[in-house]
């Protein structure tokens, strides 16, 4: 059996994020997909928030997993017994990072192989950070979100914004 790990932050889960997921899993007889712990970032949601986010837009896909992990990912997926990582590419720009992670995971664990699928045309520019900066106008997430949760991260987006501006004028 061929298992495969996208990890990723999630922060929200967007629909370029699904679409690697429906991808990887039509490939692969197993795909998790793994909350990371990101310690460079602040998450907007918990990961236990990210991970039902998830389970619910993949409940469709029999064969994807959720899980979370703050280990070192090539280790994880010693433990899970995953031959793959899927990295999802935008951009050229997400190619060097990513690829210099790939070596580091490879070096860590032999058997592990990173396979890069590129974004499709319509979410070359989507990311979490760009969910959440749009979020905190009055414009629609629908093209970006995945509906089953697009009101939680709309509500989630605009209590931050709002605590946000009132902490700014207390200073």
């Amino acid at each position: 059996m061929k298992i495969a790990i996208y990890p990723g932050s999630f922060d929200p889960i967007t629909k370029g994020h699904l679409n690697i997921i429906e991808r990887a899993a039509s490939i692969f007889d197993r795909l998790i997909v793994c909350v990371m712990v990101n310690a460079e970032k602040q998450p907007m949601f918990s990961r236990a928030e990210r991970e039902n986010m998830i389970r619910r837009v993949t409940s469709h896909l029999q064969n994807v997993e959720v899980d979370a992990s703050d280990e070192l990912l090539a280790e994880y997926a010693r433990r899970k017994g995953g031959c793959v990582i899927v990295k999802g590419l935008r951009a050229v720009s997400d190619f060097e990072h990513e690829f210099q992670m790939a070596l580091i995971n490879r070096n860590i664990n032999p058997q592990l192989d990173t396979m890069f699928l590129t974004a499709e045309h319509d979410y070359m520019y989507l990311s979490s950070s760009v969910v959440r900066e749009l979020g905190t106008y009055p414009v629609s997430l629908d093209p970006y979100v995945p509906a089953e949760i697009i009101d939680e991260v709309t509500a989630r987006i605009h209590s931050v914004h709002e605590r946000r501006i009132q902490d700014g004028k207390q200073h």
